[in-house]
């Protein structure tokens, strides 16, 4: 986004208020397909990250605010595991924004003792619950609209808020999946003996939103966040894989899952194999009818 430059981030501060003291040093940083990210350092020395959009698009950045303000109250709180801290968002007459604190990673090698503690820090974050499935309002994974209108009702909640949705867009998008919405008659088999709670989940948590600081501590980031069946968090980590036997250990040492898991588990693979479709083609369509084909198997 060529309207951000260092010229309008110093509005940020002196117009805006987003950040208390005058920027010393602005840097763009790439990696990011979605969003325009910077790296701010105030006169006083503090480091933010800031990421912009259209201003039409300050709704994705208000929620992402209200979901990590939530997640870093339960780490301080409950020792869930870390969020950068948030510290501002709003619009101008030029773009929407998200001001977070700025956190230094490291990646670290499968073997190292931060992957299990990363598996139960998630353990403990799931933990956290609320009366209802669904969250307080809509947000996005990625850039595609994500309803979270509550529910009492898990089933009912992932096949009109999730399936339902991302498959409404696909066939929007010229993708002809009929034996998908088959399935959704039939989603009560993969949840006999087990009764999901609404538990807090990062939403869209994979190797590319995880990572660690300095001084390796297990660090999580660009949630979709809403409360759900705690399983459905593990559907974009088992379609992207990255994440060391040591976190399902840690995980399970804390929480262990339901016997029934590795049935779901498409399930919810599929979702986030639904959104890829949606936000970049074709090109994922086959992994769609993959897991479409291994859920049909379930139910023959």
């Amino acid at each position: 986004m060529s309207r951000i430059t260092p010229e309008y981030l110093d509005h940020l501060t002196e117009d805006c208020g987003a950040i208390a003291h005058p920027i010393r040093s602005a840097s763009s940083l790439s990696g990011g397909c979605i969003n325009d990210a910077w790296k701010v350092t105030d006169s006083a020395g503090n480091d933010f990250f800031i990421k912009f959009n259209d201003a039409g698009l300050v709704s994705m950045f208000e929620a992402e605010f209200d979901a990590l303000q939530e997640m870093y109250a339960l780490y301080h709180s409950t020792g869930s595991i870390r969020v950068p801290r948030p510290v501002a968002s709003g619009v101008d007459e030029v773009s929407s924004y998200l001001v977070l604190e700025f956190v230094s990673m490291s990646r670290l090698g499968s073997g190292h003792p931060s992957w299990k503690k990363m598996g139960q820090q998630l353990a403990l974050l799931h933990r956290n619950r609320q009366p209802h499935f669904g969250w307080h309002r809509g947000n996005t994974i990625g850039s595609t609209p994500q309803p979270n209108t509550p529910s009492d009702d898990w089933i009912q909640f992932w096949r009109e808020h999730r399936m339902m949705h991302q498959l409404g867009l696909a066939e929007q998008h010229g993708a002809e999946l009929p034996e998908a919405r088959e399935l959704l008659d039939r989603l009560d088999c993969l949840f006999d003996d087990y009764q999901p709670v609404p538990s807090l989940i990062h939403g869209d948590l994979w190797s590319g939103n995880a990572s660690f600081t300095e001084n390796g501590e297990p660090f999580i980031f660009d949630p979709a966040a809403y409360y759900g069946d705690r399983e459905a968090e593990f559907g974009i980590i088992d379609m992207f894989g990255g994440f060391p036997e040591a976190f399902f250990k840690g995980y399970q040492s804390v929480w262990p899952l339901d016997q029934g898991f590795s049935r779901r588990l498409p399930l919810y693979r599929l979702y986030h194999e639904l959104n890829h479709l949606n936000l970049f083609g074709h090109s994922y369509l086959e992994s769609v009818r993959s897991s479409i084909r291994q859920l049909q198997r379930q139910f023959s």
